[in-house]
């Protein structure tokens, strides 16, 4: 029995459903009973009440859980304050609120001056610019604007990226024989004038080649026994061709008629070089001598300049006619005034015959010089302040250089020991390649009108055209297309 009574109790301990005699009052009991104290405390006004009941309320919720503010302290002197908002203000914001939402209207010439002013100081309008653009092509700045801190991420191709992969031929495009071509450092046997006709001194004869119809024409010989022609240079314009020969003479001639208009006869040895200037010839003899020719008139010889203590093997006038360079085999270097007929610089830092010259075509006061077998030396000079900007040693007798304006190289044509022809990048002097095929030194280089073709002449009695240039798309000229490696006879 005692057993089952036991039992009895367990299961009334843990009946669920049955009332709690000794727990706690329930929380919906205490506030029953606190808000029937509350409505009897009401009927009496005390202060007394009044002060019981505020301090025995319990807050039903945490403060601020529900999202609603607490009651204002009724004491002066806290730490709230709200504002006093009259019926004014009030109409006052509501206005500006719905003027917030309504479009701006501004009179097209405020905007267009607020455009005008963007586009100066930006370079680009404001209103449509964007800061992030992840669709499509990015925004490209207006024609003529030159922003000089460049965009970094650009789609625009740069020139240098367009630019295709440059292909040399190390293979001549063309092969020209020259018989009987004197082996002599000193003279100037080549020249490409700008009606595309080659002109080649071979011994007692000179010889016209038409590079774009291939046709040769013997336009001299001549009369004096062992007498030979020394130097060709053509005109500006290409129609007058000057002929300088051993027999201290220089002759002008008429190409379109092969008739010589003129012999000029101040020298008294062989003059190697010539250079034009205008109507103006100069030519430069063994005697170390330097005339002026006025081609116009019948006393042509209008000044000699002296300067040097050899041959003048090299003549050459600057693109602008302001000054005239000479090279002699004394080593020496001579800058001329054209104007005043007076020397302005006299540059000794070669060691060897100066033959090449070359002016820099976009750059008048820049000037080129190249040593013989002694300096093998290529130098730069800045003419209008007498310094030399840089200077190169090739390894190789220097004869013959000349600017390609295409693409700003220079070309150098080299003797002992090499027999090359070289091209290099201006102002660095960085070899971009070197061109082999002949079996002796190269005596001159030539340059096409259209900046093309290069036209070499050597010793080994040959005449090779390299193709290393593209030709300017600003010059019509053009030349036939022909067959690699054509052999032909200069006559």
């Amino acid at each position: 029995m005692s057993h089952f009574g036991f039992e009895n109790d367990i299961h009334s301990v843990l009946k669920l459903d049955m009332p709690i005699t000794n727990a706690p009052m329930a929380r919906w009991q205490r506030k029953a009973s606190t808000s029937t104290s509350a409505n009897t405390s009401a009927l009496s006004p005390s202060k007394s009440a009044n002060r019981s009941l505020s301090m025995s309320k319990t807050p039903s919720k945490t403060p601020g859980k529900n999202g609603k503010t607490q009651n204002t302290p009724s004491k002066a002197g806290e730490d709230r304050f709200i504002p006093v908002r009259n019926a004014k203000q009030m109409d006052v914001a509501s206005f500006l609120l719905s003027k917030e939402n309504e479009p701006t209207e501004e009179s097209t010439s405020a905007q267009s001056n607020q455009k005008a002013w963007s586009v100066t100081l930006n370079g680009y309008d404001l209103e449509d610019a964007k800061i992030l653009h992840l669709g499509g092509k990015p925004l490209n700045a207006p024609e003529g604007y030159q922003n000089n801190l460049k965009v970094l991420y650009s789609q625009v191709p740069t020139p240098i990226s367009v630019k295709k992969t440059r292909y040399i031929s190390s293979v001549p495009e063309r092969i020209l024989d020259a018989p009987e071509l004197r082996n002599d450092f000193y003279l100037n046997l080549m020249d490409w004038g700008r009606q595309n006709l080659l002109a080649v001194a071979l011994s007692e004869h000179v010889y016209l080649w038409d590079a774009a119809q291939g046709d040769i024409v013997l336009l001299k010989k001549m009369e004096e026994e062992n007498s030979y022609v020394s130097s060709v240079s053509w005109s500006k314009d290409g129609n007058f061709l000057a002929i300088g020969t051993s027999t201290s003479k220089v002759e002008l001639w008429d190409v379109q008629y092969q008739k010589r208009l003129r012999c000029m006869d101040s020298h008294t040895t062989r003059v190697a070089s010539l250079s034009w200037n205008d109507h103006v010839l100069s030519s430069g003899a063994r005697s170390g001598l330097i005339h002026q020719h006025d081609v116009r008139v019948a006393e042509h010889h209008t000044c000699t300049l002296r300067g040097h203590a050899q041959e003048v093997c090299g003549l050459a006038w600057s693109p602008d006619g302001r000054y005239l360079a000479s090279g002699g085999n004394d080593n020496t270097v001579n800058i001329w005034s054209g104007a005043q007929q007076t020397g302005v610089h006299s540059f000794t830092e070669h060691e060897g015959a100066v033959k090449a010259l070359a002016w820099c075509p976009w750059q008048s006061s820049i000037l080129a010089t190249g040593g013989g077998t002694s300096d093998r030396h290529i130098r730069i000079w800045n003419v209008n302040s007498g310094s030399c900007i840089n200077a190169w040693d090739t390894q190789s007798q220097v004869s013959s250089l000349v600017f390609a304006p295409n693409y700003k190289e220079l070309v150098s044509g080299h003797g002992y020991a090499h027999d090359t022809i070289a091209i290099w990048k201006y102002p660095s002097l960085a070899k971009v390649t070197e061109l082999e095929g002949h079996e002796s030194r190269v005596l001159n280089l030539a340059l096409s009108p259209d900046g093309s073709t290069v036209a070499s002449i050597s010793a080994d009695e040959s005449i090779r055209l390299w193709k290393c240039f593209e030709k300017d798309p600003s010059k019509k000229a053009k030349l036939p297309a022909t067959s690699k490696i054509t052999r032909q006879h200069i006559r």
